[in-house]
C-alpha cells in the first residue's frame, strides 16, 4: 500500500518533491528525477509545478 503525499525528512535532494512522490507511487527516487530531468526538454511549466508542490506537500515529521 502506498503511502500519503508528503517530502520525507531523509533521501532530499532539492525539495523532497520527487522522493515523496516517488514514495507515494512505489517507484525509485532517482526514476522520477530523471522523469522530471528529461520532462524538462519539452516546453511547459515544469518547474512551477515543482515550486506549487513544493509548497502545498507537507513535510515529513
Amino acid at each position: 500500500m502506498a503511502s500519503t503525499l508528503v517530502r520525507p525528512s531523509g533521501g532530499r535532494w532539492i525539495g523532497g518533491v520527487c522522493a515523496g512522490l516517488a514514495r507515494r507511487f512505489g517507484m525509485s527516487p532517482n526514476t522520477v528525477r530523471l522523469i522530471f530531468v528529461i520532462s524538462c526538454l519539452l516546453p511547459g511549466p515544469q518547474f512551477i509545478a515543482y515550486i506549487v508542490l513544493w509548497v502545498v506537500m507537507p513535510s515529513e515529521r
